[in-house]
């Protein structure tokens, strides 16, 4: 294989003329030309701009990654509140089902707003399922919460009848926003 340097000059089809530096016209088949790379291409890609503009054009973005949990979060136990009426009183004779309730809510609460103090990031409260009106209680009282998200548990875990709640550790104040 011989190597000829030289500039185009015609292309015509399939045929490429070459003058080399020695000023004779060669024709060739574009699959026979190799284009050699020299610093002319360089020198005006970096013409005109500093070293640091380069290096900024050239730094891929940064991706945005969710927040990453951190090793101590992740496998730090969830706090779990049984709000089950027969594991907050010895006897609940005597009770209506609205002391019931407001004894479970009050619990709820309290629990809580321990847990925004203690810095607890998760809580599932375990409810039951029943007809449903305790666990739409509990909704209406995490959602009083403006650095809370609540929603169903691990379904393998407790089944339909819980809530886990996150709280959200950077928000100030642990108060209930009416």
């Amino acid at each position: 294989m011989k190597i000829f340097l030289g500039e185009i000059i015609k292309i015509i089809g399939n045929k490429v003329t070459i003058e080399d530096t020695d000023g004779f016209e060669l024709i060739f088949e574009t699959s026979e030309i190799v284009k050699q790379q020299d610093d002319s291409l360089k020198r005006e890609a970096f013409s005109g701009k500093s070293i640091s503009q380069i290096v900024l054009e050239k730094t891929p973005e940064k991706r945005r990654t969710a927040p990453k949990v951190k090793p101590k979060e992740r496998f730090q136990p969830t706090m779990e509140v049984d709000l089950h009426i027969h594991q907050l009183v010895k006897s609940e004779r005597g009770m209506s089902s609205h002391d019931k309730k407001m004894l479970q809510l009050d619990t709820a609460k309290h629990k809580l707003e321990f847990a925004m103090r203690k810095n607890i990031p998760k809580i599932v409260f375990i409810h039951g399922v029943g007809e449903g009106t305790l666990k739409i209680e509990l909704e209406y009282l995490f959602g009083r919460y403006d650095n809370v998200k609540f929603y169903e548990a691990d379904y393998k875990k407790y089944g339909q009848g819980a809530t886990e709640v996150y709280i959200y550790q950077n928000k100030k104040g642990s108060d209930a926003t009416y």
